[in-house]
């Protein structure tokens, strides 16, 4: 999420749908789904048609999949039957037993006491509410039954410590109550056993200031906070939709946060961290909370409509929208200055207001100081030891830094932009104006650097770089200070700047021998080789072409920009991934010589794109029928190389197997007939 890098999608047959949500398993590394109630899929990240996936039709209709960390699976029924994953695929069909009769089942929860998973649900029935304990192994079961009130249950939360299951419900009288559930070490109840009537208490009223929250969804924080998500109704206003922090030791409204474009309704909590859709964004918020104390509580119940914010990061993910700033005060530990920008709509970063004391407010102070003041600062900063989150606070500054060159087109720092890339490990999310601001001065020695240490650049803005690559010219990039550790082992260059021929011969293999395996020695044919001989770009160019084919991308989002690459900047850098296509070939472990130089795989994928991208123009366009064609014959020929070394393979093993049992300290002359 926080690279906003999409890892994996499946989609299932028209028509089909899923009916509860895909869980992972832990053990094994592998998506569990059902669609259409009773078709269960299995599957790992590698596999791409889902269809193709492990297929399973069980005899009833599941409710939900419940996976644990350390216990595997559980599989629970609508009909209230639970079963592990492991047994229910000994027999998919096997019979499911009916727990619940007339009942509907409204949430559920999976939990490991010891090594014995225990499953909790609610369930309703003509306005009553049930709870069920079910521990699966054991074959234990356990039915309670909600006291009956004039308010009813909106949404349900539980913990499991010390044998007790402590249940928090969220009712209609804008309460949270709570009911504590003892684990009973029995088997499965008697069907005519007195059925127990579970009290509840009043744990916290959600009003604060006249106004009452209608929760719709609700997580447990710690022993001493929670979360809710609702709609704060105040008389005579309109109903605002927020995320709030409860303590309910001393009944105070910690923080909110207000959610103008509306949410689903739901909120996930999960290693510290809330999940919830904020409009058409899904929101991920850090939070670490603090021990409760009065002190804290009371000073904050003050003034609760302008909290002291301190301390939430927020990860905004999936779209380009605005970043909710949401912080809270007594029930977040993190410290004020690792506080991060990410990026926003029309790439704009919200401001990050760092304590007084700060590394990063100190920086921030002086951002529209005299330039030369500020950079000394800066620089004193980056020659000392790296401090605890001074890599926010870098990435506040470096944004603060590009927005002054928005606005001053003058003002452009490009050596203390560079010497902080070089010194600290920044993102793209920490300072996603950067690659703009140096894409639009055309700074390639910048972008070279982004291109190698930030692992989340859009692919967007890895198109721009590719264009912006292919279109300078080779007299602008010569007098850029480009690294060329990527291209020196492999392109050698005289001071004229004119690259000399080098020929790297192995294991037998040469430009002759792929020469003498072309079919026909008609003069066309007879350059099958040539345009891979010479590099057809610059030492400079080559090396920022390199950067691109190291950067991290999805096909699926970079195809639709690669479309957009001009005709000729597509054949040129065709006719580049072809020159290195070649020169992998000549050596026999296909690998390039030098540091950070590109792989075979990263050279055939990129090919593979602007063919899939391009493919139509480039067989319409004369000057890339040449290409084309030397391009098929030169892969036509390696298939026939590979194709004889396959024949001999058994000879070739059996000659490895030989040198493992000769004596390396006696002279011999050994003949091996391949036949």
């Amino acid at each position: 999420i926080s690279d906003q890098k999409p890892l994996g999608c499946w989609s299932v047959k028209h028509g089909q749908v899923l009916t509860c949500p895909v869980v992972c398993n832990f053990e094994t590394h592998e998506y569990i789904a059902v669609h259409d109630d009773k078709v269960l899929r299995i599957w790992k990240n590698e596999d791409i048609n889902l269809d193709k996936a492990f297929k399973a039709t069980l005899s009833a209709d599941v409710y939900r999949i419940h996976s644990l960390p350390s216990g595997g699976p559980l599989v629970l029924f609508k009909g209230g039957g639970v079963r592990t994953l492991d047994v229910l695929l000994e027999a998919p069909q096997q019979e499911i037993e009916n727990v619940i009769s007339g009942e509907v089942i409204r949430w559920s929860e999976a939990f490991m006491e010891g090594q014995q998973p225990v499953l909790i649900f609610a369930t309703e029935k003509d306005g009553d509410f049930f709870i069920y304990v079910q521990k699966p192994k054991l074959s234990s079961l356990h039915k309670y039954k909600l006291k009956q009130e004039s308010s009813k249950p909106l949404c349900f939360t539980a913990q499991l410590k010390n044998q007790t299951v402590t249940l928090l419900c969220l009712y209609s009288n804008y309460s949270v109550y709570k009911v504590l559930i003892p684990l009973q070490q029995g088997t499965e109840q008697e069907e005519e056993e007195q059925q127990q009537i579970l009290s509840k208490s009043l744990l916290l009223n959600l009003s604060v200031s006249g106004s009452v929250l209608k929760g719709t969804s609700l997580v447990v924080l710690d022993k001493d906070h929670i979360a809710v998500l609702g709609s704060l109704a105040a008389p005579g206003k309109e109903h605002r939709e927020c995320l709030t922090i409860w303590n309910t030791k001393f009944q105070t409204l910690q923080t909110s946060k207000q959610l103008p474009q509306g949410t689903s309704g739901q909120l996930w909590c999960y290693e510290e961290k809330f999940f919830l859709f904020h409009g058409k964004v899904l929101t991920v918020i850090m939070y670490k909370c603090e021990t409760s104390s009065l002190a804290a509580a009371v000073g904050k119940l003050k003034d609760s409509q302008t909290p002291d914010m301190s301390s939430f990061v927020n990860w905004h993910t999936l779209e380009d929208e605005e970043v909710v700033s949401f912080q809270s005060q007594e029930s977040v530990a993190l410290k004020p200055e690792s506080k991060m920008n990410l990026r926003s709509k029309g790439n704009s970063v919200a401001k990050v207001q760092p304590a007084a004391s700060s590394v990063g407010q100190r920086l921030l102070n002086l951002k529209d100081a005299p330039t030369f003041i500020f950079e000394n600062k800066l620089r004193r900063l980056l020659s000392k030891p790296p401090m605890p989150d001074l890599q926010a606070a870098i990435g506040c500054v470096v944004t603060a830094i590009t927005d002054r060159c928005k606005t001053n087109p003058k003002y452009y720092p490009q050596s203390v932009l560079l010497q902080i890339l070089r010194t600290r490990d920044l993102s793209y999310s920490l300072c996603p104006d950067l690659m703009a601001v140096a894409l639009k001065k055309k700074d390639v020695n910048l972008l070279q650097i982004c291109l190698q240490r930030f692992p989340d650049i859009p692919e967007e803005i890895t198109y721009a770089c590719l264009k912006t690559f292919l279109s300078v010219s080779e007299t602008y990039l010569q007098r850029a200070r480009v690294n060329l550790e990527s291209v020196i082992c492999y392109i050698d260059v005289e001071s004229d700047n004119k690259e000399v021929k080098t020929e790297i011969v192995e294991n037998g293999f040469s430009a002759e021998m792929d020469q003498d395996m072309c079919e026909t020695k008609s003069p066309q044919e007879s350059q099958c080789r040539s345009d891979g001989e010479s590099c057809p770009v610059g030492p400079q160019k080559a090396a920022l072409l390199n950067a691109i084919l190291h950067s991290a991308y999805t096909e699926r989002f970079l195809l639709p920009h690669l479309k957009n690459l001009p005709a000729q900047h597509a054949i040129l850098f065709l006719k580049y991934l072809y020159y290195l296509y070649v020169k992998c070939s000549e050596k026999v472990n296909t690998t390039l010589p030098g540091i950070r130089s590109p792989t075979i795989n990263q050279i055939m994928d990129w090919m593979c794109l602007l063919l899939d991208a391009h493919f139509t123009v480039m067989v319409m366009l004369p000057e890339a029928k040449e290409l084309l064609s030397n391009l098929h014959k030169f892969v036509r020929a390696q298939v026939r190389f590979y194709s004889e070394l396959n024949k001999i393979e058994g000879s070739l093993r059996e000659l490895q197997r030989l040198n493992h049992l000769r004596d390396s300290q006696t002279y011999s002359i050994e003949v091996l007939e391949i036949i």
